[in-house]
């Protein structure tokens, strides 16, 4: 599980894109978001770097997702 804030994610729109993107990286098992706190939490074998890449994609950055 990797954990990681998203403060660029205000509303629930923001949050589906989010679940979206990283949903469709390969690896990727589970989205968990908590829009209150800006929290996402994904299960799975996803790389750092993928979902990294998926989040900018989308238009968001990630705060504390390790860097492959």
């Amino acid at each position: 599980m990797v954990a990681f804030k998203v403060p660029g994610m205000t509303c629930g729109g923001c949050a589906a894109s989010v679940r979206r993107a990283l949903g469709a990286v390969a690896g990727v098992e589970d989205v968990q978001i908590d829009l209150a706190s800006k929290d996402v939490r994904v299960g799975g074998a996803a790389g750092a770097d993928a979902l990294r890449a998926a989040l900018e994609k989308a238009g968001f950055e990630a705060e504390g997702l390790p860097v492959a």
